[in-house]
Parts: C-alpha cells; sequence; structure tokens
C-alpha cells in the first residue's frame, strides 16, 4: 500500500483522539494511555499470525519504542496540567514540524529543500489556527513551565519517527511489544500518581475503541508508511492532524466550524501538496 495512504489512515485515527478524550475527561490520564495502549497492543497479534517471535526486537530498539510511545505521552500530559491546554497542544504539533526539518540530521543521504521548509512552516501555520481557532481564539497568553514538556514531547515523536529507520529493520507487529511495555509503565504512573477510579461498562467500551484506534491502530499505520515512504513527505502530512482532530470535535459539539478554520484548511493542504510534489522519485 502506498506510503501516504498509510499515513492518512494513521492520521484519521488520530483525529478522534481529541473527541474521545473529550468523552473520558473524567478518568485519570495515565490510566487511560495504560488501558488503551494495553488494547493497542493487541492488534499485533493478527498482525504477526500469532507468531510472538515477531516481537522480539533487540533491548535498543524496544528502548526507543519505549522511549516513542510512553515518553511521548508522558511529557503531554504533564505539558497539558501545568500550561494553558490550548497553547500546550499547539507547542506540542511541532513534531512533524520536527520531522520535516530535522530528517537531514537523523537520516543519511536525505536533504531538505527550501521547498520542504516552506511547506513546513504553512502547515505549522495552519495548524496553529485550526487549534486556536477551534477553540475560540487564544484568549490571554501567559508563561508556563508546562511549555518545556510540550516542547519535549514534540521532540520525542519526531525524533522516535526517524530513529525507527535507523535501527535495525523490525517487523511492524513490534509495535505491539512496544505498546504493552509503554501501557504497563503508563499504569505504574497511575497507581503512583493518580486516585483510584471505578469505571462503566461505557467507559471500557470507548476506552477499547480509543486503544484499538489513536492510541493503537494508528501507530501500526505509522509505522509501515515511515518503512514506506519518504519521512518529509509524511511529516507535511501529518499537519493535517490538529485540522481533522479540531473539526471532528467540534462536529461532535454541534458546533460550526469557524473562518480561521476553512484557512488553516487551506494553508494545510496546500503545504501538503507542495511537499509531496517536492520529493524526487
Amino acid at each position: 500500500m502506498n506510503a501516504n495512504l498509510l499515513a492518512l489512515g494513521a492520521i484519521a485515527l488520530w483525529a478522534s483522539l481529541a473527541a474521545l478524550g473529550v468523552a473520558l475527561a473524567h478518568v485519570p490520564p495515565f490510566l487511560l494511555t495504560g488501558l488503551s495502549l494495553l488494547v493497542g497492543s493487541l492488534i499485533a497479534l493478527p498482525l504477526s499470525r500469532f507468531d510472538l517471535r515477531q516481537w522480539r526486537v533487540p533491548l535498543p530498539t524496544l528502548a526507543l519504542g519505549i522511549y516513542g510511545l510512553f515518553g511521548f505521552h508522558f511529557l503531554l500530559f504533564l505539558a497539558l496540567r501545568h500550561a494553558p491546554p490550548v497553547q500546550a497542544n499547539l507547542v506540542n504539533y511541532l513534531w512533524p514540524l520536527g520531522i520535516v526539518v530535522m530528517a537531514p540530521l537523523f537520516l543519511p543521504g536525505t536533504t531538505l529543500t527550501t521547498r520542504h521548509v516552506l511547506a513546513a512552516l504553512m502547515g505549522f501555520a495552519g495548524a496553529a489556527l485550526a487549534i486556536l481557532g477551534g477553540a475560540g481564539g487564544v484568549g490571554e497568553t501567559r508563561w508556563a513551565w508546562g511549555y518545556l514538556p510540550a516542547l519535549a514531547s514534540a521532540f520525542i515523536w519526531a525524533s522516535y519517527s526517524l530513529l525507527t529507520q535507523r535501527v535495525r529493520r523490525f517487523p511492524t507487529a513490534a509495535i505491539g511489544g512496544f505498546a504493552l511495555a509503554s501501557g504497563l509503565l503508563s499504569l505504574l504512573c497511575h497507581a503512583w500518581l493518580e486516585p483510584a477510579v471505578n469505571l462503566t461498562a461505557q467507559d471500557l467500551l470507548l476506552i477499547a475503541v480509543l486503544g484499538l484506534g489513536p492510541l493503537g491502530g494508528a501507530f501500526f499505520l505509522w509505522d509501515a508508511a515511515l518503512k514506506r515512504g519518504d519521512a518529509r513527505q509524511i511529516g507535511v502530512l501529518s499537519f493535517l492532524t490538529p485540522l481533522l482532530s479540531t473539526v471532528t470535535l467540534l462536529l461532535v459539539r454541534g458546533e460550526t466550524p469557524s473562518l480561521a478554520v476553512g484557512l488553516a484548511a487551506v494553508l494545510i493542504v496546500g503545504a501538503a501538496v507542495a511537499a509531496t510534489r517536492g520529493v524526487p522519485r
């Protein structure tokens, strides 16, 4: 399957994260992440035809997987607790820009063209409009230390995405092991940092959807896309994530997208088209 289509599949699943997160806002975040990642790890069973040998990877590769899946969510949740959520989320969405501009640093033989730089900046501007416009405005902006973990989480996901192409090639099914280990670490964080809660049957159903989608299936699609495609193209396409996430959330709430969201769509789609046309085949 085409790498860009696989990436768009992951992006489409991530677009549902905000809406599902709103429905599960009463569930402590580390508990939510841990259970969802455990559900997501089960996808690897049919993907590997129940051959657990495909989960085996060298310890450095497993550490890289935990660095990406657990490190990203851990720092993102810290950011959302200690900085204004809209602005923290915007800082976190620097990760697609990071993938584009850091590709030459992490992937030998990869070059960055002026077209890619301009496309990345256009995409980030669109992501900013999608988030801030969809939230109804920025409001009062103030400094908070939570912006630092938001920036760190963006760096982690961008660098993880690029570094998976530097380690010895592993089956996409091995993402199940990454998710399993990261989920268990998240549950340890829950036991250490968060209060115990009782979950309803509806909570468990939505957590299963979250695990099979944005905190599960999306990771497998993302890995397959990166193995087949150009990281610079995929990085720019990723700017669709905040746009689709914002639109999905507005539709679930029964609200009308603002003019800012419409302009964001133009910027992001334009950036994606410019980037995909700018990579030699």
